[in-house]
């Protein structure tokens, strides 16, 4: 009555735009569903001891000590609400992630946005910029020009700009894609001996640097450059995946990999809006100046995941094993890991080959057919680069939905299943979208592939992450993202062939019934209980 009124503060819901609600939606998810690391305290009045509580201690001892005014006091506090009189009456037991978790979770998802958003500010405005040196008779630029129209007249592509620019960014990424393919294993491999922060600052500061010469300058041969210096510095995303998994319960794992999920979602969604709302000179600086600050921002916040005691003996062992990674049936076979020092039982490494060749079959398939919708929406549907744009703006929005609200509920031992279901539902997608003409069918099929996209990967993600000793994550996880690398490299090219050969029809027929090759392989595996080393 007496003081001046003031408007309440505005609710943390009311906060617009719907990137922040998601944003928010995660925190307050990563405080949720996972048990406190505060130890519980046992029923006072239980007539049963049990052999985890009372082992050892004779049973009126143990009731006395629970009796006392301190453990009951404590007892009715931390599971009970005081009520009317100083009784107690129930609550809900509050069940809380470990804040150390939490954080780690927090800093690595924002960390991989911010990389993300520098990345994905380039795929819009890759046409214009290859088109920008075109005109200006670039001589490296017109080498590559000369293969890509050979390629081209080799499938069968009509001779289009839009298709050649696709054509050109799919050759560009799958050189990135190849560079990843052999830099991952070795920054995982170094990693499990000098620790997750110092090889990821490291990595981020290759990044950075790409950037700045891309920014500096504006030949083809400074931008080839700086995707070289990107592709060989991309660890940064294994590190990602290592960290996560080097969270000691396995409900965090799993909730950790959804969580990168959504960031890629946001990224991949975010990025490409924010690009093509800028020049072509502006992008490079702008990138350059979010990869630095995901640089500080990781320095300043990023803790220490593997501890000294826990890290691979030697570095030369850590390289020896990285070199295996160098071959594709030694990645496959994953051969860093079983030659590495306390390897994976036998079983845990048949388990560890099969999830590798499923994720590799996966996405082999997937990313050929998603870098394919361009040449298919622009064909059958005439769609222009905008409208691409906002198709691919609601796949993205579609994923990190998905994502938040269901893929990161999906807990510790349901991973395969959830999998098996999502492969499940892509034979049907692809086969709506290769054989529908009208846009309500493609939109079927686009949401059928978004829910698949959004819960494949992490959690394939999530189940890795529990093989190996704690020495040997990084080795394993890098080995993933490596198979994960070598089938973006080639699976855009040979799907790009088999579209203009045969058709858009017949190549996404095939492609959906491969996709039961992946699953039969998680069908057929054998139950996982029981056969992992891991911590």
């Amino acid at each position: 009555m007496g003081g001046a009124w003031a408007p309440a503060p505005p609710r943390p819901d009311s906060v617009p735009g719907w990137p922040f609600r998601i944003l928010l939606s995660i925190h307050r998810s990563l405080r949720r569903s996972v048990p406190s690391a505060r130890p519980q305290q046992v029923d006072s009045v239980s007539p049963v001891v049990g052999p985890a509580s009372g082992a050892g201690v004779p049973r009126g001892a143990l009731l006395q000590a629970h009796h006392t005014p301190s453990q009951a006091g404590l007892k009715c506090r931390d599971t009970m609400g005081w009520g009317a009189g100083g009784s107690c009456t129930p609550r809900p037991p509050i069940r809380q992630q470990p804040a150390s978790e939490t954080r780690v979770i927090t800093v690595v998802f924002l960390g991989l946005l911010l990389d993300l958003l520098a990345f994905t500010l380039l795929l819009p405005l890759l046409p214009g910029l290859l088109e920008s040196h075109s005109r200006a008779h670039d001589p490296l630029y017109g080498s590559w020009q000369r293969a890509v129209d050979w390629f081209a007249a080799a499938i069968g592509m009509p001779a289009e700009k839009r298709y050649n620019s696709v054509l050109f960014g799919g050759l560009i990424g799958s050189v990135f894609s190849a560079l990843q393919f052999l830099s991952a294993p070795l920054t995982g491999a170094i990693s499990d001996c000098l620790g997750r922060r110092p090889v990821m600052l490291l990595s981020l500061a290759g990044l950075a640097s790409s950037y700045a010469v891309w920014a500096a300058s504006g030949s083809f041969a400074a931008f080839l450059a700086s995707r070289v210096i990107g592709g060989v510095s991309k660890g940064n995303v294994s590190l990602s995946t290592a960290i996560v998994a080097d969270l000691g319960s396995p409900p965090a794992r799993s909730r950790g990999m959804a969580v990168l999920g959504v960031a890629f979602s946001l990224g991949f969604t975010l990025g490409p809006m924010l690009g093509a709302s800028l020049p072509v000179q502006t992008a490079p600086w702008l990138a350059l100046l979010f990869a630095v600050s995901d640089l500080l921002f990781l320095f300043c916040f990023l803790p220490e995941t593997l501890p000294p005691e826990k890290r691979a003996p030697s570095i030369t062992l850590g390289l020896q094993a990285a070199a295996d990674l160098l071959s594709p049936l030694a990645l496959l076979r994953f051969s860093a890991v079983a030659h590495g020092q306390d390897p994976p039982t036998r079983d845990s490494l048949d388990h560890l080959r099969r999830l590798g060749l499923v994720y590799f079959l996966y996405l082999f398939l997937f990313s050929g057919l998603e870098y394919t919708l361009s040449f298919l929406a622009h064909q059958r549907f005439q769609f222009s680069s905008l409208q691409q744009g906002k198709m691919f703006f609601f796949i993205g929005l579609t994923m990190a939905t998905i994502q938040g609200a269901y893929a990161r509920r999906i807990g510790p031992g349901r991973e395969v299943a959830a999998v098996k279901r999502a492969i499940l539902l892509l034979v049907p997608a692809f086969l709506l979208i290769g054989w529908g003409h009208t846009l309500p069918v493609l939109g079927l099929g686009l949401l059928l592939y978004s829910f698949a996209a959004a819960v494949v990967v992490p959690c394939l993600s999530s189940v890795v992450a529990g093989y190996g000793s704690p020495g040997q994550k990084g080795t394993v996880m890098g080995t993933l993202r490596s198979l994960g690398a070598l089938a973006r490299a080639v699976g855009p090219m040979a799907a790009a062939s088999v579209y203009w050969l045969v058709g858009a029809p017949a190549c996404f027929t095939v492609c959906s019934v491969l996709f039961l090759l992946p699953f039969l392989l998680l069908r057929t595996l054998p139950p996982l209980g029981g056969t992992l080393k891991a911590e």
